[in-house]
């Protein structure tokens, strides 16, 4: 894939899928914008910019910074996103609307702040990351699930919106990836080594995922290369959502 001169906005770059994702398209050639509350320190074709999801004026802010740096926006990739864990009766409401503000209103105060670049691209393009749980409920999920749902039905329905403007979306659904986030899960068990060979189990390809292995799916969505690619979920989940291997 080449990414050359191709300027791509990623949010929640700070670690885990995004951080892999800035990496995968700087290597490939692209010119980065990596947004996190914490971003990656700034290095040759790479800036790096403090930007929140939940703040409208933020996104906005974090555009305009990348404009004056690059001249304007081709590739958004909205990754930012938080988990939860817990059935319908676990979180109260606080957590619900925290969920919800970052995983699926996050996306929109994103997409409506660079979209203006995004229409002045010739090979314009957004790439959601949702989740295995949009589509596969598993236990303890299901603010988490709710939320990726969302994000899939609003992914769809940015596509169908931005066709004919030739802006593709399309979303990435990974499984369980071996990022921070989920060790921080893994920790918080009262058998963390327990627990991640449980997590393991519950693979058919035996393993987690790895961010990298994300960065490339996110990657093949977002190359201009493939522009007749549109209104596309990628499940990266090691088959967990199409088939199970008796134990």
């Amino acid at each position: 894939m080449s990414f050359d001169d191709v300027a791509v906005a990623i949010t929640g770059a700070g670690s885990g899928i995004g951080l892999a994702t800035a990496e995968r398209l700087l290597d490939d050639g692209g010119r980065i914008a990596a947004l996190d509350l914490a971003p990656p320190p700034p290095r040759a074709g790479l800036i790096s910019v403090v930007a929140d999801v939940t703040d409208r004026a933020s996104m906005l802010r974090a555009a305009q910074a990348m404009e004056a740096a690059f001249g304007g926006c081709d590739i958004l990739i909205a990754n930012a996103g938080v988990g939860s864990v817990g059935t319908v009766e676990d979180n109260d409401d606080d957590e619900w609307h925290r969920v919800y503000d970052v995983n699926v209103v996050g996306i929109v105060r994103t997409v409506s702040a660079f979209l203006p670049l995004l229409r002045r691209s010739s090979c314009g393009a957004i790439v959601t990351t949702a989740s295995i749980v949009s589509t596969t409920g598993l236990p303890q999920r299901a603010c988490y699930g709710a939320s990726k749902g969302a994000v899939l039905a609003l992914t769809m329905a940015m596509a169908a919106d931005l066709a004919p403007q030739r802006i593709r979306v399309n979303c990435v659904c990974p499984g369980t990836v071996d990022t921070p986030w989920v060790g921080r899960l893994l920790d918080r068990a009262a058998d963390p080594a327990l627990a991640r060979a449980d997590l393991v189990a519950r693979q058919p390809i035996g393993r987690l995922g790895t961010a990298p292995e994300i960065a490339a799916a996110i990657a093949f969505l977002a190359d201009p290369a493939n522009g007749y690619v549109t209104g596309t979920a990628l499940a990266i989940d090691g088959g967990i959502s199409g088939f199970q291997i008796p134990r």
